[in-house]
């Protein structure tokens, strides 16, 4: 349970900092949504820009079975070689924005 709560913190910290990465359109707010009960955590974009509606998923990950589920990532280096380069083993990430089938040709898990 010690890892499961580590990871929890690291995901919190991570999650905080891109948040706080200004949008282009200061209209546009960076919202962080952790859920701890469920181990769901994201950041989305929602706001405004010349009048149109903007609203969009940055990053969502979930942990499960002890593993760092990473569902969806739209940063530009990759949360998963942040993770790598705070510790996290491959083993320990999944990349389940890619099919099962596919991820057994990564370096990561596959679920």
């Amino acid at each position: 349970m010690a890892k499961v709560e580590q990871y929890r913190q690291l995901i919190q910290e991570l999650l905080l900092a891109y948040s706080e990465i200004k949008a282009s359109n200061e209209e546009v707010e960076a919202e962080v949504i952790f859920d701890r009960e469920r181990d769901r955590y994201q950041v989305v974009h929602a706001g405004w820009s010349n009048k149109r509606r903007v609203y969009g998923c940055v990053l969502h990950l979930d942990i499960k079975n002890e593993k760092i589920w990473i569902q969806h990532d739209g940063t530009e280096g990759g949360i998963a070689n942040e993770l790598i380069s705070r510790g996290i083993p491959k083993k320990d990430i999944v990349l389940a924005f890619h099919s099962p089938f596919k991820r057994q040709f990564t370096e990561f898990a596959v679920g």
